[in-house]
């Protein structure tokens, strides 16, 4: 199994953490402490090595922060968190935090009267983090000081940094080169008379060279930083061991591999101007180019967009990929329907969705499945485990939220299905959550509209009945990488305009704590859309080929529009995945795809 049951968590060895770092806190003259759940490059997974917060707290989400004072340990938490955090932590020692609504910052001025230190470090925490956190302190005489960090000072048992070895990506599945892109991203720079720019995304090293990894689960990325100069030649700061001779020679002579202990004098030997992201960069690197002169231009990321501008071989990989993905789904679902309940739980269903996965020919899955029943379906991030695995029973919902790594493409499919009969207030809340997504999936909208502009389009059937979700509508995935991917996403908080060739996620959602979940994911790609007044339109070609379950839809809740989309839609499914799949599951699709 790519992922596991074992519950890991042991409320009972934190608290003593917490009074070692407040020890460590007063002997270095700090009154608080930065504890996040970032590493230095910012990626959603962290190693082993790097979950300072999940060893520190027993908080195992994918963001948050901690903040330790002497007498106040806040946990900050999105909407995603607000259960979990509660269950993972101590909460005798511990207090969530609720973020965005709560900002760091203005915790920090009420928990510090009288003013004070806060250390932190400056490898984990980005440059626009920092001056944003010291633009609200200093006023409060509150300092923000770098340090070594104390918690690895206090982790004596504290894992090995990965050294997963690197692999090549297929350049027909990649579109380019890696020197075809070198040399974009290099005259990218020239135009903007820039000499060299800072790559510290584990994903743009990945995309760049045509590499993928082995250093985290889930993400097939390599961990390092890079610097790229304006003739193309890329210095790689990452475990030489990670390289083997194969590699090596695919990159060339002008892709150079550094240990990453040479990163900082590596910096500090730039002259010129230097280009860094300042949402994604650590607050070291430019503490570094700052002290020794070297001209910084904060500007974002350049390998970022046009990595989020998939060519058309990346689309063609992720099309394949769907199918692929699909005929499992079909495989899976009509399991699912001939042996729910019957005995099965959580972790059976976990499983049985790996399994078939594995034998269609993943690397990995895309991140750990989320399948939860009842009120377990509640939890957007639900994780099970051996001592909360639920068995499925008649009356309720079952969400399952997964995807996989395939050679060709990355998938993330959620679909909520009906076990037994259904309550109305259930079948209503589906039927809400389907029309948003639905709605998101029809649009067309003219060039420079962003995520936030379709957010509300995804809320609207639940906003007129007094209904919402604590996260956004869609992220930004990869091609063949991370499953979440910057810098588009549909949400309130993004205003990046979408293109074309731009992949993302439409899933709204609906959760009453403690009863029932729902969430309907597809993914999209961006492509040009016709017009009547011949203006230039976009609009979303959809990946996912997966049946919506047909027995939560209230029929009569549906515009005809929303009817004749999802008709066309599931015909579309049964046209493309029936010919892949095996007799049984073909009967059973011709069934879950038919007209209503």
């Amino acid at each position: 199994m790519f992922q596991t049951f074992t519950e890991i968590a042991d409320p009972a060895k934190h608290p003593p953490r917490l009074a070692a770092l407040r020890k460590l806190m007063a002997a270095d003259g700090l009154d608080a402490f930065l504890i996040p759940r970032a590493d230095a490059h910012q990626g959603e997974y962290v190693a082993d090595a790097d979950a300072r917060l999940r060893w520190l707290t027993g908080f195992s989400g994918s963001a948050g922060q901690a903040i330790v004072t002497a007498d106040r340990a806040g946990v900050f938490v999105d909407g995603r968190y607000r259960v979990q955090v509660k269950a993972e932590v101590d909460l005798a020692h511990f207090t969530p935090v609720p973020f965005p609504e709560v900002k760091p910052g203005d915790w920090l001025v009420e928990a510090l009267p009288d003013g004070g230190r806060v250390g932190f470090d400056p490898w984990l925490h980005t440059h626009r983090e920092i001056s944003d956190l010291r633009m609200r302190l200093d006023p409060e005489g509150i300092a923000l000081v770098p340090v070594e960090n104390l918690v690895d000072r206090i982790w004596t048992d504290r894992p090995d940094s990965p050294v997963g070895q690197v692999r090549l990506h297929d350049d027909a599945l990649a579109g380019e080169t890696a020197a075809q892109k070198r040399a974009q991203i290099a005259a990218a720079l020239t135009d903007a008379g820039q000499g060299a720019a800072v790559i510290t995304l584990a994903d743009s090293l990945a995309w760049l060279l045509n590499i993928r990894g082995a250093d985290l689960p889930r993400n097939p990325v390599v961990l390092g930083f890079a610097v790229i100069d304006d003739s193309g030649a890329v210095q790689v700061f990452s475990d030489p061991a990670k390289f083997d001779e194969t590699v090596r020679r695919h990159l060339g002579n002008a892709v150079s591999i550094i240990h990453p202990a040479g990163f900082p004098a590596a910096l500090a030997t730039l002259d010129g101007t230097v280009r860094v992201d300042p949402a994604t960069a650590p607050e070291a690197v430019f503490q570094i180019l700052t002290e020794q002169g070297t001209t910084v231009i904060p500007a974002d990321d350049p390998v970022v967009m046009p990595k989020a501008l998939k060519n058309a071989a990346e689309i063609e990989g992720m099309r394949a990929a769907h199918l692929t993905d699909g005929a499992v789904m079909a495989r899976f679902l009509a399991w699912l329907d001939r042996t729910a309940p019957g005995g099965l739980t959580e972790i059976d269903v976990t499983t049985r969705l790996e399994e078939m996965r594995r034998e269609a020919g993943i690397l990995d899955i895309s991140f750990d499945t989320i399948a939860g029943v009842g009120p377990h379906a509640a939890l957007p991030h639900y994780h099970v485990s051996e001592a909360s695995n639920l068995p499925l029973a008649n009356g309720q919902v079952l969400l399952v939220d997964s995807g996989g790594q395939y050679p060709n493409g990355t998938t993330d499919i959620t679909r909520t299905m009906a076990v037994g009969e259904m309550d109305p207030q259930v079948r209503d809340a589906f039927t809400r959550v389907l029309q948003g997504m639905i709605g998101v999936s029809r649009l067309r909208f003219p060039k420079g509209v962003s995520g936030r502009d379709l957010d509300p389009v995804a809320r609207a059937p639940l906003w007129v009945a007094g209904m919402d979700y604590d996260h956004g509508t869609g992220h930004g995935v990869g091609a063949a990488l991370c499953v979440h991917e910057g810098p588009a996403r549909i949400s309130r908080a993004s205003e990046v305009p979408l293109a074309v060739g731009m992949i993302l996620s439409n899933e709204p959602g609906y959760y009453r704590e403690g009863a029932f979940g729902i969430r309907i994911e597809n993914l999209l790609v961006v492509q040009p859309a016709e017009s009547r007044d011949g203006r230039y339109m976009l609009g979303f070609e959809t990946l996912t080929l997966v049946p919506i379950d047909r027995r939560l839809i209230e029929a009569g809740m549906l515009s005809g529009e929303e009817r004749d989309w999802l008709n066309a839609y599931h015909a579309e499914v049964f046209a493309r995945i029936s010919p892949l799949v095996d007799a049984d599951t073909k009967a059973w699709l011709q069934t879950a795809t038919a007209a209503i």
